[in-house]
């Protein structure tokens, strides 16, 4: 009887994973070009959050055991006086909060979405601007973060394309104004459409490095594929395990974790993400064609950049990070070895990586510091 009802469960999976989003029912009416105008037009509704340092500390906890070198016992700081919020902290906050009814098949956010065929979505990498001149304290005020499509990009040849989505996000501090018209746009729709308005014209720049009035510039990359068969999934993750990449330098140093289902699980909850290649192990194996669940692509981030600033930390470096640049290029494991390295390269300049048992590269990144404290 269980060996059934797993059989069922993963052909609903399957076909869970094909439904076509009712947004995007009509796709093949569009062509690309009328694809991304549309997608780069989206009033995506900006998200408010208390910034208080529960999120923070729950991540600080997480992670304790992982790192090479283990803080002292956490202890849920105070908000007065008001600490600054931590590298690369910010990732479990403005996580937009949505009815599952709304989500997709597997989980994840329809915002983003090109939709139908485009079913399948990764986190191919990023970019994080920090601006240590105006940083977001934890005093349990009002943030709110913007969310805009930069670009769409379609690569491919027909019928295998993928379609590259950099969706920015823009985190500042909240308005008393915009605080204030939060309440009423509970209960008011054409309120609520107007605070949306006047967020988004406050914190939008033509220029994707102007910080404006932000605290945190971040660009994430998602690539959504065409729906695959599992066997067909299976034979591409094999074929690009053979084509991994070495790193071109020497490790200054390294660290190696296996992470397990509980790390997976505390990330996915702390930022809200219901993506189930993370989650069910059953959905990685039939529908995805991994073996195991898949490690998180900014939760790699969130590594690097952590042992990094203990790296700095412990060398004395006077150094904050400025900017970081990541890609992610394969697909890490639960249960399996995740190497976190990096090299000085130059001045203020580092190049951070994360590698597969086998010493591949899975993410790729650089980090640019400026002289600060940590």
């Amino acid at each position: 009887m269980a060996s059934t009802t797993r059989c069922l469960r993963a052909q609903w999976l399957r076909r869970s994973a094909l439904r076509v989003p009712s947004s995007a029912r009509h796709q093949s009416t569009f062509t690309f070009t009328n694809l991304e105008k549309e997608m780069r037009q989206r009033k995506i509704p900006p998200i408010f959050d208390d910034l208080t340092p529960q999120p923070s500390y729950r991540l600080h906890t997480s992670l304790a055991d992982f790192l090479p070198s283990p803080p002292p016992p956490a202890v849920l700081p105070p908000t007065t006086p008001p600490s600054s919020l931590p590298i690369p902290h910010h990732l479990i906050y403005f996580e937009p909060t949505k009815p599952a009814s709304t989500m997709l098949a597997d989980g994840t956010n329809p915002d983003q979405s090109p939709g139908g065929p485009f079913v399948r979505r990764m986190w191919a990498g990023g970019h994080v601007q920090y601006n240590h001149a105006n940083p977001l304290t934890l005093d349990a005020g009002r943030g709110v973060c913007a969310e805009f499509i930069r670009s769409v990009t379609v690569k491919g040849q027909a019928g295998a394309e993928k379609i590259f989505v950099r969706i920015e996000r823009r985190l500042a501090r909240a308005t008393a104004e915009e605080s204030e018209m939060l309440g009423l746009a509970q209960r008011d729709p054409e309120e609520k459409a107007t605070l949306e308005h006047r967020v988004r014209q406050r914190l939008w720049r033509d220029s994707d490095v102007d910080f404006g009035p932000c605290a945190v510039l971040e660009a994430r990359n998602i690539v959504f594929m065409r729906a695959r068969s599992k066997e067909e999934a299976a034979a591409e993750t094999a074929k690009a395990a053979g084509k991994s990449l070495k790193p071109q330098h020497a490790p200054d140093w390294s660290h190696t974790i296996v992470p397990d289902a509980k790390l997976l699980f505390r990330f996915s909850a702390l930022t809200f993400n219901a993506h189930a290649i993370h989650l069910d192990p059953e959905y990685c194996r039939e529908v995805e064609g991994h073996r195991d669940l898949l490690f998180h692509g900014p939760l790699s981030f969130v590594f690097m950049v952590t042992v990094l600033q203990q790296e700095l930390g412990r060398r004395g470096a006077g150094e904050v990070v400025k900017t970081v640049e990541y890609r992610n290029l394969a697909p890490l494991y639960c249960r399996e070895e995740v190497t976190f390295c990096g090299a000085r390269v130059g001045e203020g300049r580092y190049e951070v990586w994360t590698q597969t048992p086998d010493g591949g590269i899975a993410v790729k990144g650089t980090v640019i510091t400026e002289q600060g404290s940590i």
